[in-house]
């Protein structure tokens, strides 16, 4: 066969770029809901947060996951939740957020070695362990590691990533002055909804991403530079 892999192929090229618009399409949306919901969204973070706490602990109770590894995801949500101090408004410079970033990696890598590792070998040092033998214990499935991975892992990284705005690219407007330094300690109003004039990181990365390919396309004579500065409003 000669064409069916070429279908194959292009299937796959097709199938990945709309599974990137389609990812990129609900960040987007999602960075909206989050701009004009501010209030509620600040709110729903410190439940989810709380949640992810209660559920690692319960597995640590229950289904006997280590101490060390729980003890390490709650002091990491700890330090995500610091992020809501100036809801939605972040420094990148911040330690809190900087700590955050380093966190996330972290705690991906640390949980994924626990569960590459067969269940009854756990705690046996390598120069002991019997690699021909089967496990004494049930290895948990593809679904529950993954499911644990996106819960307790990433959720609470992603969540704020969509919701939080980089203080560099905030216009100076009322609930800024945590990110253009003029006043400190300024957090997320109570009360009413309301519009805000912030652009979420999710949301830049987004334009920027769009921006670099329509540039990039134009200089490529993929399209017209003159259709492109019409469609971002410059004529």
């Amino acid at each position: 066969m000669y064409i069916l892999p070429l279908v194959g192929y292009l299937g796959l090229v097709l199938g990945f770029g709309f599974l990137t618009l389609s990812i990129a399409s609900g960040l987007y949306y999602l960075s909206e809901l989050v701009e004009e919901y501010s209030v509620f969204s600040a709110k729903l973070l410190q439940r989810l947060i709380y949640a992810v706490f209660a559920a690692q602990i319960l597995l640590w109770l229950v289904d006997g996951f280590p101490w060390y590894l729980t003890l390490l995801g709650v002091a990491s949500h700890g330090v995500y939740a610091t992020n809501l101090r100036h809801f939605p408004i972040v420094k990148l410079s911040d330690p809190f957020f900087i700590a955050s970033c380093v966190l996330v990696i972290l705690n991906h890598w640390l949980w994924f070695r626990h569960f590459s590792t067969p269940t009854g070998y756990r705690g046996v040092p390598s120069s002991r362990r019997d690699w021909y033998s089967s496990p004494t214990y049930d290895q948990p499935t593809f679904t529950e590691i993954a499911s644990y991975f996106g819960l307790c892992v990433w959720l609470v990284p992603f969540a704020l990533f969509v919701s939080l705005s980089a203080g560099e690219n905030v216009l100076p407007s009322m609930g800024s002055e945590y990110a253009t330094g003029e006043r400190e300690g300024v957090g997320f109003a109570k009360g009413h909804r309301r519009k805000n004039t912030h652009t979420g990181m999710a949301k830049a990365a987004v334009d920027g991403a769009r921006e670099w390919v329509t540039e990039t396309g134009a200089v490529m004579g993929l399209w017209q530079a003159d259709n492109v500065r019409r469609t971002r409003g410059f004529d």
